[in-house]
């Protein structure tokens, strides 16, 4: 008997469940082929919890303790919204591992959090990343299993895809509380990597401040193009699906055409993506392409450029901007029937923030750094506190600040008192949604050998790319690999330049 004492996400499904069990509720990419060689799936709700409970099943069978840390590197298919859901089911924390990561960025971050197992595909996009979590939980000590979906599984790592035909009744009794820790995620400040975990009710925060202020229906049909290995990606896939108990379509970035064609198939209403991709849908006549969208979702991975970006001229959908500061946290803000983006004013802030009396949604500050800070019921605020001076004096430190600084700096209007973002993090660069120390990008350079070249250059897209040239393309394809960077780095010397 589990005892509901605050909302969780396994207790959202739940709801969903018991209201429309064969109402249509996941769907895998059309281009599912081309990342995993599999075919794509559908499933209903009756059908996602029977998936859910086998995966469960399959973590308590494997000895996994209540409140143990679990590492999750999947694509953007069904497999990952059944797993983070299965691991709450069986009263696991879900550590999110961004999918570019390679051994030391995983060895690092499983070692950080003492993670217990690790879940990942058979391959993704070409690359085995079974062999890479198998390598990583060799140099982890706290591993104790590893799994994986998908055909060729090395010797040693056990088949969720097995599990789910085998479909095992192994329960537990977990308590389901939204005050549990649930997630973690990872973000790279000066300080270096740093764990951010979050409760269910952080996380039904983040989802509430998106699905409010964009006003998805309820029942709504989800297109998201987002990968969801973060609080933010998170929040704009698994939590607005809960939350509006519609249907939700997933697309593994990035091909256009192919996206395209499922939100049309799949009659999609609303659509969650990177913003600068979701802008260049206005180039076109959408009205006659995509007929069945009314809102679009875009995330802003750098939001500096939000007040700079284009007019949404399109009357057939309504657009949301939603800025992301890293893992701190996030807020929306819904353009108004002109399509241009609209001020940010400093202090609490409801969802939806044009209406008075709603729930606050979070609060920006302005520190005394003239940096953007956040609090609010999203933000842990621990996660990003300094650490406490080292003193052994009798005489009272100063209290922490109630707020978690995203290091971004800005300032405020003179003439309308508006909040304006002016840049990113110092010495933080964003590559293909990836956070970099500027530091780390010279110090890899330095490897690629004499007369080599590797900087972050601006992208509309995905915030910066990354790009390079080395002499000898050998010798740079060989160090970008035991950089651990994306191998799709590392072949791109055969033309001397490297994009990321």
């Amino acid at each position: 008997m589990q005892t509901n004492v605050s909302p969780t996400l396994d207790g959202l499904f739940q709801r969903i469940l018991a209201r429309q069990p064969d109402a249509p509720a996941l769907i895998d990419p059309l281009n599912r082929p081309r990342i995993t060689g599999q075919a794509p799936r559908r499933m209903t709700f009756a059908q996602a919890d029977r998936a859910i409970s086998a995966l469960a099943a399959h973590f308590i069978d494997a000895g996994l303790p209540v409140n143990s840390v679990i590492g999750v590197q999947l694509p953007n298919t069904i497999e990952f919204m059944l797993t983070v859901l299965a691991a709450h089911r069986a009263g696991l924390i879900v550590a999110l591992l961004p999918q570019l990561w390679r051994q030391a960025e995983l060895t690092a971050a499983l070692n950080r959090t003492s993670a217990r197992a690790i879940v990942t595909s058979s391959k993704i996009d070409g690359v085995s990343h079974a062999d890479l979590a198998m390598n990583a939980a060799a140099e982890a000590f706290s591993i104790r299993h590893v799994c994986g979906f998908g055909e060729d599984l090395p010797e040693g790592m056990a088949s969720l895809d097995l599990a789910l035909r085998s479909g095992s009744s192994t329960e537990r009794t977990v308590v389901q509380d939204g005050r549990k820790a649930a997630l973690i995620s990872f973000d790279v400040t000066s300080d270096g990597l740093r764990a951010v975990p979050r409760t269910h009710l952080n996380l039904i925060a983040g989802g509430l401040a998106v699905f409010l202020e964009s006003r998805i229906p309820q029942g709504a049909r989800l297109m998201c193009a987002f990968a969801p290995t973060s609080f933010a990606g998170i929040t704009s896939s698994l939590l607005l699906w809960l939350l509006s108990g519609g249907t939700l379509a997933l697309h593994h970035p990035y091909e256009g055409d192919v996206l395209e064609r499922q939100i049309n198939d799949c009659g999609c209403d609303t659509l969650v993506a990177p913003a600068a991709m979701a802008l260049r849908l206005t180039d076109a006549d959408m009205a006659s392409r995509l007929p069945t969208l009314r809102h679009v979702i875009g995330l802003w991975r750098m939001p500096e450029q939000v007040a700079s970006s284009a007019q949404w001229t399109s009357e057939q959908a309504r657009f949301t901007d939603v800025y992301l500061f890293g893992e701190v946290g996030l807020f929306g803000a819904r353009r108004t029937a002109d399509g241009v983006p609209v001020p940010i004013m400093p202090g609490p802030h409801g969802a939806p923030r044009d209406i008075p009396g709603t729930s606050i949604a979070g609060e920006t500050v302005l520190t005394p750094k003239g940096t953007l800070a956040l609090r609010g019921p999203m933000v842990t605020v621990a996660a990003y506190a300094p650490p406490a001076p080292a003193t052994d004096s009798l005489i009272s430190q100063p209290a922490p600040p109630d707020y978690a600084d995203t290091g971004y700096a800005a300032r405020i209007d003179r003439s309308s008192g508006a909040v304006c973002i002016t840049s990113p993090p110092s010495g933080i660069v964003s590559v293909g949604g990836y956070r970099f120390l500027s530091q780390d990008l010279q110090e890899w350079a330095k490897r690629l050998g004499q007369g080599a070249l590797l900087t972050a250059l601006p992208d509309r897209l995905c915030g910066y790319r990354l790009a390079g040239r080395a002499q000898d393309n050998a010798r740079g394809r060989e160090a970008l690999t035991q950089l651990g960077l994306n191998p799709l780095m590392a072949e791109a010397f055969r033309d001397r330049t490297i994009v990321g």
